[in-house]
C-alpha cells in the first residue's frame, strides 16, 4: 500500500541518505514530496523549498538536525501525519512528545532501513 511521505530536510546530493531515501521510496511506489534548502529534482520528484500545505501526508520522514527541526514543529504537526519517523541523528524528545498530544505516532527508525525489510 502506496503511503504518501513527506521528506523534510531533502539534499540534491546523491551521497546524503535523504536522497537516498526518496529514490528507495519511490521504487517501491510510494508518492513522495520533499523540501529542502535548495531547489532541485530527485527520482522525478520535485524538492520544495518552502512549506506547502499538503492534506494527505500519511508519514513524514525527518532529516533535520533537532535544533533545525524547531521551525518546523507547528507545520509539521499541522500537517496531521499518521506518523514521523526520526532517522538517526534527528532524535528529538521534545517533536516526540508534542506529536504525541496530537495523536501522530513517531518512530526512531532509519527510513532505508524500513524499506529494505518491508517494515515501512
Amino acid at each position: 500500500m502506496s503511503k504518501k511521505t513527506l521528506v523534510i530536510g531533502t539534499s540534491t546530493k546523491p551521497e546524503r541518505i535523504s536522497f537516498q531515501a526518496i529514490e528507495r521510496l519511490v521504487q517501491h511506489g510510494h508518492k513522495v514530496a520533499a523540501i529542502g534548502l535548495k531547489h532541485g529534482t530527485v527520482a522525478g520528484v520535485i524538492i520544495q523549498t518552502s512549506q506547502l500545505n499538503y492534506t494527505d501526508i500519511d508519514t513524514v520522514t525527518l532529516y533535520l538536525s533537532p535544533e533545525n527541526q524547531k521551525s518546523q514543529y507547528e507545520y509539521i504537526l499541522n500537517l496531521k501525519p499518521k506518523r514521523i519517523i526520526f532517522n538517526p541523528g534527528t532524535e528529538n524528545p521534545e517533536l516526540v512528545n508534542l506529536a504525541k498530544q496530537k495523536g501522530i505516532e513517531t518512530e526512531y527508525a532509519c527510513t532505508l532501513v524500513l524499506l529494505a525489510t518491508n517494515a515501512y
